[in-house]
């Protein structure tokens, strides 16, 4: 199977500096990207391009315009939350490498000058981000009860206490490298982050690290992370980070899939939670287990939609995934199958799961507390009660106003003194029929105004 119709790609961000979430609700702070983090990107950009727009590649998108981008073959979703800052920056990486600059970018003004893009024929591809607040597609575990509360379960569950105490000896010795971090399980992640961040940054540090410590502690952080992100119940609430990104994943390879549609590339540049929740629910880590892991910097897991040889005239889908900047992509299955899966077979098994609306997750989340539709809702709604509420105030103080005005005149024209040629009949004046005519609207006929 050849033919390549389209790809999504879900690329994880490259090298940052340290970054702390919280062990209870996953808030995080604030970190930013490094040099580092673009080349890695940049490189996986490279890789997407010369798998995908080489004529040469077993995985060449034929249609797809390669040389200049056509915005409306290629869509870019960047998730703005968390990490936000740095997945920006690392999508922004990618695209070069995806599309370099090339002097055809240019323009041909009406007095013959022609005009090439900055950098050579620089390429400006349009990146959607992806906000928290009015979409929760890639970041649906912040501000999120359910989740929480089944952060609080993985930590008492008979397991998780068991691996904690058979950890105490790595956590012993961890503790002079992390300078005053909490060294417990709940931790893991936040360890493991300082020391690999350290060990890549400080030469110091990583002169007095001893050996093994950091693969210690990843192997801990892994164990921590796939509890959090995974659940036994593919429709769990520990798979929140796989059902939210699972609508872009099935709605992009049913707009690839139609010929209508002009979308053949759909990147999606995220943090690493949707690659663990989506290799559980699409059991692809029971043949594979090394996928119960944080996936490494500058991943991608790609979902080609392929036609079948003939005579067969059906699509089928290929998960391909690659375990940052070295190697190549390997092909992995999903549901126990031994080749691809055919399209439809796989949105039939998985697209009960998926979480498509803003409202689906506010009630997933909630279990059913009242005031959670309110509270955790868009800005959009809070903002627009938040104004409703201050127009009322107005229109009562302007209410009270008017009546206090109409009063003090009252009270003002009762009490002056009067001369005899201040009576002026208006009798003779023209009476209008409509006596509040000037405080009527001028609307145009058929229009109401409201």
């Amino acid at each position: 199977m050849t033919d390549v119709l389209g790809v999504l790609v879900i690329a994880r961000n490259g090298d940052r500096t340290e970054y702390y979430q919280d062990p209870k609700n996953y808030e995080s702070s604030y970190t930013e990207s490094t040099a580092l983090g673009a080349a890695e990107s940049h490189q996986l950009g490279s890789f997407l391009r010369s798998t995908y727009m080489s004529s040469s590649s077993p995985s060449y998108i034929e249609k797809l315009k390669t040389d200049l981008v056509d915005t409306h073959e290629v869509h870019v979703h960047v998730k703005a939350g968390g990490e936000g800052t740095v997945i920006f920056d690392s999508a922004i990486a990618l695209l070069q490498g995806l599309f370099p600059p090339n002097p055809a970018n240019k323009i041909v003004l009406a007095n013959g000058t022609t005009v090439i893009a900055p950098l050579g024929g620089y390429q400006y591809v349009p990146i959607e981000t992806v906000e928290p607040f009015n979409d929760r597609s890639l970041e649906p575990w912040t501000d999120c009860p359910a989740f929480e509360q089944h952060i609080s379960n993985v930590y008492s569950s008979p397991e998780f206490k068991a691996t904690a105490q058979a950890a105490g000896s790595f956590f012993g010795a961890v503790r002079d490298y992390v300078f005053g971090r909490p060294t417990t399980l709940e931790n893991a992640w936040n360890i493991y982050d300082y020391v690999s961040t350290e060990l890549s940054h400080n030469k110091t540090y990583a002169h007095r690290l001893p050996p093994t410590l950091v693969e210690q502690a990843r192997g801990f952080a892994d164990y921590h992370e796939n509890a959090i992100f995974s659940d036994k119940d593919v429709g769990g609430i520990g798979n929140l980070a796989g059902r939210t990104i699972l609508h872009s994943v099935l709605n992009s390879l049913q707009r690839i899939a139609f010929n209508g549609d002009p979308l053949q590339f759909l990147l999606i540049e995220t943090s690493y939670q949707p690659f663990i929740s989506l290799f559980h629910m699409l059991e692809m880590t029971k043949e594979n287990p090394e996928l119960a892991s944080i996936p490494n910097y500058a991943s991608a897991l790609a979902f080609e939609l392929r036609r079948g040889p003939p005579p067969e005239d059906r699509d089928f889908v290929r998960i391909k995934f690659k375990n940052g900047t070295n190697g190549d992509f390997e092909t992995f299955h999903a549901f126990g199958h031994k080749n691809d899966i055919s399209a439809t077979e796989f949105i039939y098994k998985i697209r009960n799961y998926a979480i498509t609306s803003q409202k689906q997750w506010a009630a997933i989340c909630n279990s059913g507390l009242e005031g959670g539709w309110f509270q955790i809702g868009s800005q959009n709604e809070v903002s627009s009660t938040v104004f409703a509420i201050l127009a009322a105030v107005f229109l009562l103080g302007m209410f009270v106003l008017s009546k206090f005005v109409k009063n003090a005149r009252a009270k003002a024209q009762s009490t002056r003194i009067r001369l005899a040629d201040d009576e002026v009949s208006q009798s003779h004046l023209p009476q209008s029929p409509y006596p509040n005519y000037g405080t009527l609207l001028n609307v145009r006929p058929g229009i109401v105004p409201f």
